[in-house]
């Protein structure tokens, strides 16, 4: 029985039914989250979000995008609204089958399809627009790289913050801010 049980772990392991990348926690101002990352699949976005991790570039930094229904965007602007310098853009992974489900992580970018650089967001419902459908910009879509594992109810608690609009860069700031304090590798 115990050599069945072996062989069958295996077999799911190297078929892909089991997968354990790298876990980061969020220590966000309303909870703790906890992101298992997909090194596998999005080896570029993973290699640069733990990048921005290791040199703790996202502790102050706020979710200042929250729309209701829909996701829940962070990593770029600091408590007082000002923009962080990010690393250069990375290369768009969104074609690597991932997609954007409730409680994904991907990346934030502009129309210019490989411009993602510190931004991400977390998706609070299933996003089949945001998946990737073809090459041009507006149907490459956006990098899944990870999935929340831990604190879906504190995603979906930011994703119900009231939210105000301050300028044409900050619609949908949350009000209170809501802080992400610290972002690690467990």
């Amino acid at each position: 029985m115990k050599r069945l049980i072996l062989m069958v772990s295996c077999f799911l392991f190297l078929a892909g039914g089991v997968y354990a990348g790298s876990i980061v926690e969020m220590k966000t101002s309303l909870g703790i989250i906890q992101v298992e990352l997909n090194e596998v699949k999005a080896p570029l976005t993973v290699k640069n979000f733990l990048e921005y991790v290791d040199r703790e570039f996202y502790d102050g930094t706020i979710y200042h995008r929250v729309i209701r229904n829909f996701m829940i965007q962070g990593g770029g602007f600091d408590k007082s609204e000002n923009r962080k310098v990010p690393l250069a853009p990375i290369k768009n992974e969104a074609d690597n089958g991932l997609k954007n489900q409730k409680g994904s992580i991907s990346m934030a970018r502009t129309g210019v399809v490989d411009s993602a650089t510190c931004q991400f967001f977390i998706n609070l419902v299933d996003n089949k627009s945001l998946n990737h459908r073809g090459t041009s910009s507006g149907n490459f879509g956006y990098a899944v790289f990870g999935q929340v594992i831990a604190g879906m109810d504190v995603v979906e608690k930011i994703g119900k913050v009231k939210t105000i609009s301050k300028s044409s860069l900050f619609r949908d700031y949350p009000e209170p801010q809501v802080i992400i304090e610290s972002i690690r590798k467990l």
